[in-house]
């Protein structure tokens, strides 16, 4: 977002107008500063620890407490000093700090608003239960359907994702968390305006703040689990230049297949880094075989195709690898039982395996190497679907298609294809042993 097109940055401004807009406060409208001044200082503090722990989030408990408890107007500002303060890690932060102090003060205006139409505020001050979960539940609608709204708007503009795209599944990703810190939100406000106070209120940020700090911790694991991908895909891209960018491409396209194939999103990021780390026992192969021009011996060829189980013995011992580990060992294995390293045929080649294996060749075909010149995808698709059931599994190929045909192919460029390569016979097509 570095270079941030023109018509991105009117849509941040428009979106800073109508912030403004609603800071605005009625005339009638008599607002506790001393409340929104202790909330926007709370909210602020947690974006700094937030920022400390490093993790990627806003702390909506408050703002919603603020939603529930204050004028529209005023519960807008609660938002603004954490945001417009937070650290940026990316550039121009000045314009990511606009844009995000701006969007929830919207969000929280909104909800605020669809608060007090309801009669929420009556609610929480008397502690009408179970009515009071009306309007805290319609607020927190409100607040989820306007960030999703903005949300989609920028990636649109700013990213150019595709309109149809951009807003796809952005409001029910966010809705559950955003309904927990709601409640959390709902039982602050409750207690603020008891007779316990607002201390008491403070003391339902402790159990949230220990479960937040356990997801950043949780997060953090990942970053590490990611780093650690990212390490050994960038090992094999050195030695094989001229598969540079080949393992995440099979990731990305195995990702396609598992979401086609109705898996979950734990088990789709599981398959994508099955992807990514199927080739990373060409770590153990000769360089001048990987890179050789000529046609392979008999010979080399069987030291290539120990490739599966030199990934195999590199990877099981990372845990949060699953069933990717299985797809490393077995993603070259075919459905008639002529494929290596242990001719496994049908349902004994494990399910993660038959979907990197038809990434694995899809890829192959489409990309230029040195000793293929790459295919169009519409007849690497036909080369697939004419070897599914003898070397494919067809429901992968199924899958592939079909997620091609609704999503596209757009991979990332990175192999050098300046050069024509020379084809040559027998490594070809989805059975070459090199991939």
């Amino acid at each position: 977002m570095e270079a941030v097109p023109v018509r991105a940055r009117a849509y941040v401004a428009c979106v800073a107008v109508a912030a403004l807009l609603c800071l605005l406060p009625p005339p009638a409208v008599r607002a506790p500063w001393w409340a929104v001044l202790l909330l926007a200082a709370l909210y602020a503090g947690c974006e700094q620890a937030a920022a400390r722990w490093r993790y990627a989030g806003t702390f909506h408990p408050v703002l919603l407490a603020g939603a529930f408890l204050l004028p529209p107007s005023a519960a807008a500002l609660v938002a603004l000093p954490g945001a417009l303060l937070s650290p940026v890690g990316q550039r121009p932060r000045w314009l990511r700090r606009l844009w995000r102090g701006a969007q929830l003060a919207v969000g929280v205006w909104a909800a605020a608003r669809v608060h007090g139409t309801l009669g929420g505020r009556d609610a929480v001050a008397a502690s009408d239960f179970p009515y009071a979960l009306v309007p805290a539940g319609a607020a927190v609608l409100a607040f989820c359907l306007v960030l999703s709204l903005l949300d989609g708007g920028i990636l649109a503009l700013a990213d150019r994702i595709p309109v149809r795209r951009a807003w796809r599944g952005l409001f029910l990703r966010s809705l559950a968390p955003v309904a927990v810190h709601g409640l959390a939100g709902l039982m602050m406000a409750v207690l603020w305006r008891s007779p316990y106070g607002p201390v008491a209120a403070l003391l339902v940020l402790l159990p949230m703040c220990v479960s937040w700090w356990a997801f950043a911790q949780y997060h953090r694991e990942r970053a590490a689990h990611q780093a650690t991908i990212r390490a050994l895909v960038q090992a094999v891209d050195i030695k094989d230049e001229y598969t540079r960018g080949h393992s995440e491409r099979v990731g990305q396209a195995s990702m396609m297949i598992a979401r086609e194939l109705g898996m979950d999103d734990a088990r789709t990021e599981v398959l994508r880094f099955a992807g990514i780390l199927h080739d990373v026992g060409k770590l153990g192969v000769p360089t001048r075989l990987l890179r050789k021009d000529g046609p392979l011996t008999p010979e080399e060829r069987r030291v290539i195709e120990l490739h599966p189980e030199y990934g195999h013995e590199m990877v099981r011992g990372i845990s949060f690898l699953g069933e990717a580990r299985a797809a490393v060992l077995h993603h070259h294995e075919r459905l008639d039982g002529s494929g290596y390293p242990y001719g496994l045929r049908g349902a004994q080649i494990p399910e993660s395996a038959r979907v990197v294996a038809v990434a694995d060749a899809f890829d192959a075909m489409t990309s230029t190497r040195s000793y293929s010149r790459a295919r169009p995808v519409g007849a690497a698709l036909e080369e697939l679907e004419r070897c599914a059931g003898s070397q494919f599994d067809p429901r992968m190929v199924t899958a592939l298609v079909n997620a091609l045909s609704r999503h596209g192919w757009h991979p990332a460029v990175t192999a050098d294809e300046t050069d024509v390569p020379r084809p040559r016979p027998g490594v070809a097509g989805p059975q070459g042993a090199r991939r």
